[in-house]
């Protein structure tokens, strides 16, 4: 007869395991890209929703029983505008382009001959010799593909989001069968509580700063004549969730485009001393304050998941790798044996759960009103469930 094979739980074993288990889920989510993206997104909508339902129902006069519909429209409408602002400006940068070599190249020309006197170049390139090796047609071939490409994508995660929306019903009695218990149960509900605050204060923060670098911004940019004025403030707004190169978008996009526009450099210095001066108080004055225990997070960890997101999903990756990093740290600090990579994951190496755990058990203490969880689970998905042994 033959003997069960016997599993070593030593050290070294466990961790190859768990190294085989990264590589295998890594290799996964880059295979699934093209399934799993629009997936995340939508989930990242359905959190956007439920948190504008929230607010709207605290802080507006709308009927409770209103407040989804609303939210879900507006969310989904400012979705959809974004795709098309993005695509509509995105096209005519692709139009303006094809004239380069007319308007645009005899300014860059006089660009590198201001440059080349500056530093002693008696040689300087011109626009010719810079794109020479550069296949241009191929590049704006390639741009538009990607243009197309979230159109498709805005597409795909509106129906996921349907779908998403429309199980919601199914998933309540399904947090219930999966946790019979009043205990587990109740742990679960907490957990999914901290992930979804954590997700929400994220991006209550980035939109309310995005706000004001936007107002500052736009006011600049109007100052000095940039064209696309508005387009480019809400380039800014959107690319502020993308942690690191967000700022360097917002700081240097714009001043650049102000020295192709204008004969003087005045305009594109103005803008980039106001845009840099600006992104480091909101940065460092502001949004501070306002993070508080949201975004609890490793400077060097936000950097990390920005390079593997961005890696694997792409653009859509780097808007998610801060978010999907909030989730693991909450998730991750939940467990005993995972507490350590949260700890790790954490800016002060106390993370969100484990800094509130003791206030989150006087909230959650049995009571006669959500001894079993039904209440906190009711405050969560807005409906009633029969309280379980």
């Amino acid at each position: 007869m033959k003997l069960p094979i016997t599993v070593s739980h030593s050290s070294p074993a466990t961790n190859a395991v768990v190294l085989i288990a990264v590589v295998a889920a890594g290799a996964a989510l880059y295979w699934l890209r093209d399934i799993l993206t629009p997936l995340a997104m939508a989930l990242f909508l359905m959190i956007m929703i439920d948190g504008v339902k929230r607010a709207l129902e605290r802080r507006t006069p709308i009927p409770p029983r209103f407040a989804g519909a609303a939210a879900l429209i507006l969310v989904v409408l400012g979705f959809l505008a974004s795709i098309w602002i993005i695509v509509d400006g995105a096209a005519g940068f692709f139009t303006d382009a094809s004239g380069v070599a007319g308007s645009i190249g005899p300014r860059i020309d006089q660009i590198s001959r201001d440059v080349s006197t500056l530093v002693g170049v008696s040689d300087p390139p011109t626009l010719h010799d810079m794109i020479a090796g550069i296949d241009v047609r191929g590049w704006l071939t390639s741009a538009a593909f990607q243009v197309q490409g979230a159109a498709t994508g805005a597409f795909f995660v509106m129906i996921y989001l349907g779908f998403l929306l429309a199980s919601q019903a199914g998933f309540r009695k399904k947090m219930v069968g999966m946790f019979p218990e009043r205990g587990p149960r109740q742990e679960a509900l907490e957990v999914f509580e901290r992930v979804r605050g954590g997700v929400e204060g994220y991006l209550w923060v980035q939109a309310v700063t995005g706000a004001m670098i936007c107002a500052v911004a736009w006011v600049l940019m109007r100052a000095v004549g940039l064209q696309n004025a508005e387009f480019w403030t809400f380039v800014i707004f959107i690319v502020g969730f993308i942690p690191v190169l967000g700022g360097a978008v917002a700081g240097c996009a714009p001043p650049l485009f102000a020295l192709v526009q204008f004969e003087s450099y005045w305009p594109a210095l103005i803008l980039f001393v106001g845009l840099q001066t600006l992104l480091f108080l909101v940065g460092n004055l502001v949004q501070p304050r306002m993070q508080g225990d949201n975004q609890n997070i490793d400077p060097i960890v936000v950097l990390l998941a920005l390079a593997f997101w961005g890696k694997l999903w792409g653009v859509a990756g780097m808007f998610l790798s801060t978010p999907l990093a909030v989730m693991a740290m909450a998730i991750l600090a939940e467990f005993k044996g995972s507490r350590w990579i949260a700890v790790l994951l954490s800016g002060d190496g106390e993370p969100y759960a484990a800094k509130h755990s003791k206030k989150q058990d006087k909230k959650t203490e049995p009571s006669s009103k959500n001894r079993d969880g039904s209440s906190l689970l009711n405050r969560i998905l807005g409906r009633d469930v029969p309280p379980q042994a």
